[in-house]
């Protein structure tokens, strides 16, 4: 793959790139009308395949916090047409790498050393080029290292990225008035933790630490001596990337295993430490030799303060959904209900969110779950279909929720995902034995 020697990180540079992705989308709209003519449903799917592409190759060039968005789309299954979904998800694994010569530029920067300086052997090629930095494999006193590298000018551009991404989203997720700012305000200050790495390095510790008793979880180890704000460095773990473990055939034992070793590591995380590993792609979980699953990144962190994680599990708990002054007491709560709606908004969102919940908690009111049943996400996937089609959603005000919810939605969705890849029969309550 052709290597980076420099990444646009002006504003109007990289507002100039996406500009030009804009032109082709227009040109992929015109061939579009004409080919509808002929065959209106493969047109529409070439259409899809065509502007996934080129949004894509324009935000692939740019790195950081655009690439980003996409990443965190593509976890969105049954949010985008398939065609983003595949061509996003390469953003976990497959963006061009820095070239050597700015990868040792980085160094002499943040670590006043170039790299064959602080290691025994470094290679200068990248074993792995994600959207906000790329890892390069290295040894020091015997140990394999990974060392990730931060591209330059992702923490500087983050606000102007997500100025231009903005208005895409806003149409995207038909979200109205100021009101919105207060999650756009979240996207921000996790993607500026994440380019943190002194931070990542810290709770990365934090929480390795205090999950190390799960079973079957691995974790690596972090080298504060050679780390900076911009480098990390920690453990070589072996293993194959949880996408690629379960694109062949394995044994279903296996997957129960793993897929329970992972159900453990999240409910321990979010309700004992209040915080959790908010990032759930395939490309930060590693299946090893020895059959356990490693955890290889924490650079996204999600807090979850009282005020939003007691209303939002009294409402994973089947009684109170079912009771409507309580349910309706907990929307008001998580910001779902406003004072200021409708009787028709407060009607439809009120059914809207009784029967997501219903759905989404379904897991919470079994002991055991089977996340590989195809019952489960066939009843998904019609109710995404469903409501991406209402007209009536699309006129109303589709700021809805706690700021929260951004970051334990996203949680949820990656890991019921990734437990569905695994086809993972759970043990619903087995983390509570880790908090005593």
């Amino acid at each position: 793959m052709k290597t980076l020697d420099s990444i646009p990180t002006g504003k109007i540079e990289r507002a100039g790139k996406l500009v030009k992705t804009g032109v082709k989308i227009g040109g992929n709209y015109v061939k579009y009308y004409g080919k509808k003519l002929v065959n209106s449903e493969t047109a529409k799917e070439e259409l899809d395949q065509d502007n996934a592409e080129d949004i894509y190759d324009g935000l692939k060039s740019l790195k950081g916090s655009a690439l980003k968005v996409a990443q965190m789309l593509s976890m969105e299954k049954n949010l985008l047409p398939r065609a983003y979904v595949d061509k996003f998800s390469l953003s976990q694994f497959s963006v061009p790498p820095l070239s050597a010569p700015l990868v040792r530029k980085t160094f002499k920067k943040y670590l006043n050393k170039y790299p064959e300086d602080i290691f025994d052997t470094f290679e200068k090629d990248s074993v792995n080029a994600a959207s906000i930095g790329q890892v390069h494999k290295a040894k020091k006193d015997g140990k394999e290292l990974a060392v990730k590298i931060q591209y330059p000018g992702v923490a500087e551009s983050i606000s102007s990225d997500l100025a231009i991404v903005k208005p895409i989203a806003i149409r995207m997720f038909n979200l109205k008035g100021k009101d919105s700012e207060k999650y756009f305000k979240e996207v921000e200050n996790k993607l500026v933790e994440e380019t943190n790495y002194i931070l990542e390095l810290k709770q990365s510790e934090e929480i390795t630490q205090a999950c190390s008793a799960i079973s079957n979880m691995e974790f690596p180890n972090y080298y504060q001596n050679l780390s900076s704000e911009r480098i990390l460095t920690m453990d070589w773990m072996k293993g194959k990337h949880l996408s690629e473990f379960t694109k062949v055939d394995f044994d279903q034992d296996l997957g129960n295993k793993l897929g329970q070793a992972l159900w453990d590591f999240y409910m321990f995380q979010i309700h004992s430490l209040r915080k959790v590993h908010a990032d759930p792609h395939p490309g930060n979980f590693l299946v090893s030799a020895n059959e356990t699953l490693i955890a290889i990144d924490f650079g996204c962190i999600k807090e979850i303060p009282d005020e939003f994680y007691i209303p939002y599990f009294e409402l994973a708990q089947e009684d109170n959904i079912n009771n409507d002054e309580v349910f309706m007491e907990k929307l008001y709560e998580l910001e779902i209900l406003t004072p200021t709606d409708s009787d028709e908004e407060l009607e439809f969102f009120k059914a809207l969110f009784k029967e997501m919940l219903t759905l989404f908690t379904s897991p919470f009111h079994q002991n055991e779950f089977d996340f590989g049943a195809d019952t489960f996400w066939n009843k998904i996937a019609d109710l995404s279909e469903r409501y991406s089609k209402d007209d009536q959603i699309k006129k109303m005000n589709g700021n809805r929720g706690s700021k929260h919810f951004l970051y334990m939605n996203r949680t949820f969705f990656g890991l019921y995902n990734l437990l569905h890849d695994l086809k993972a029969k759970v043990e619903v309550n087995d983390f509570k034995k880790y908090m005593d």
